[in-house]
């Protein structure tokens, strides 16, 4: 049949777009009534009949007979004339059915059609994508690198979609070749134009929780809950977790045996340092908790201000504030509470000459303080005690800076 020989052709790239076949025929039904209106102004009074199972199809329209010279509208009459030359015992009155060839639209109206039909598609298949990646938000997903641009990474997944990875949403330390695989969190949907994008994320607190639920059974199993996650991401991560079955150590269970259940997610992360902690509801033991490795002697919390003084011994303030000052930072932000570390030995009375580093920045410049403000050395005597040795292993300062800061600071108390 001719139309079936046209549904085919419009229908070559159906497989290509994963649509099943009923739903192309409710498309093309509706397609083809748009070009009925174009070409007759009505299809009130045309029957599209579609059987999907055969990818069959047939146009019939219906028209009343009238008298020749009482024709008017000729979309919806046909004289006797005409009538009788389809079937010689019509009568004025009775209603005629006429199939309607495709063919009969003409040449330029079957271009559009096509052209219609495949808008029509793009757009199901726009709608359906959108749907689908809405549903998974927040999800880990595995996309192929298709394309690696300076700002951005394009994926592809096995059914061809288009996954976006912003540069701002990759692990610092990350680096992708064509063709590699990529685990992320799918983090948003947004429509562009009538176009989904899907946005992938590796940075996000989410995927480091997912990756958990993943590679951990016990949380995968709800053993175990993750409470809370934060990262700086690539650097270092905190993680508290929590168990309702007090036979279980939601820790340990987590690491395992000497780190082997973490491990395959550290090394997802780029080598991220992952710090898991035994979550708490007393918010003392909790803040302690989040500062390990550095063992804290005392706090002072203020309810109100949600901030928290912490006492730690001088050789602790380091280990508190961590390299860069992520540990104090993460700490901060796991407990929900401000942190102020305060050494012990600050309140002895024992060096009441000690100067603020900041004092110094007329001959110190304002970047080297911050750098051992990092470490938690703020003051000159903080300073002079340590080794340059250490200093140079623990900032990013060169020894030779490091040794004009401590002549600086020495020509201070000697004078």
């Amino acid at each position: 049949m001719e139309n079936l020989a046209l549904i085919d052709s419009f229908s070559e790239f159906k497989d290509d777009k994963l649509i099943d076949r009923v739903t192309l025929m409710a498309i093309l039904e509706d397609v083809f009534r748009n070009a009925l209106k174009k070409k007759y102004g009505s299809d009130d009074n045309f029957d599209i009949i579609i059987n999907p199972d055969k990818g069959d199809m047939e146009i019939w329209r219906r028209r009343v007979i009238v008298a020749d010279e009482d024709l008017d509208f000729e979309n919806e009459e046909i004289t006797l004339t005409e009538a009788r030359k389809i079937e010689a015992d019509f009568e004025i009155g009775e209603e005629v059915s006429e199939e309607v060839k495709l063919i009969d639209l003409g040449r330029r109206a079957i271009l559009a059609l096509r052209q219609n039909l495949i808008s029509k598609i793009h757009e199901h298949d726009n709608t359906n994508l959108y749907k689908q990646f809405k549903d998974i938000i927040g999800d880990i997903y595995t996309a192929e690198v298709h394309h690696v641009r300076p700002r951005v990474v394009i994926l592809v997944d096995d059914e061809g979609n288009e996954i976006v990875l912003p540069k701002e949403k990759q692990i610092p330390s990350d680096f992708f070749r064509k063709g590699d695989n990529v685990r992320g969190i799918i983090e948003s949907v947004e429509l562009k134009g009538n176009k989904p994008q899907i946005i992938m994320s590796r940075t996000s607190e989410k995927f480091l929780e997912k990756l958990f639920e993943q590679e951990i059974p016990e949380v995968f199993d709800g053993l175990i809950n993750v409470k809370n996650v934060v990262r700086i991401p690539g650097e270092k991560a905190k993680v508290a977790v929590d168990s309702y079955d007090d036979r279980i150590d939601p820790v340990g269970a987590c690491v395992g045996m000497k780190g082997s259940r973490i491990h395959g997610i550290v090394r997802e992360l780029g080598n991220e340092n992952i710090d898991v902690i035994n979550y708490t509801s007393n918010i003392q033991l909790y803040i302690t908790r989040a500062l390990s490795p550095a063992k804290v002697s005392s706090i002072k919390i203020n309810e109100e201000t949600k901030r928290a003084e912490v006492f730690l011994k001088l050789e602790e303030v380091s280990k508190a504030i961590g390299r860069g000052g992520h540990n104090i930072k993460l700490a901060g932000l796991l407990t929900g509470y401000e942190l102020d570390v305060i050494r012990e030995g600050d309140l002895a009375g024992g060096e009441d000459d000690d100067v603020e580093l900041t004092e110094f920045s007329d001959e110190i410049e304002g970047w080297v303080i911050e750098e051992f403000a990092k470490i938690g050395l703020d003051t000159a005597r903080s300073i002079l005690k340590q080794e340059v040795d250490d200093l140079v292993r623990r900032t990013d300062l060169e020894e030779e800076t490091i040794q004009d800061v401590m002549r600086i600071l020495k020509e201070e108390f000697d004078s």
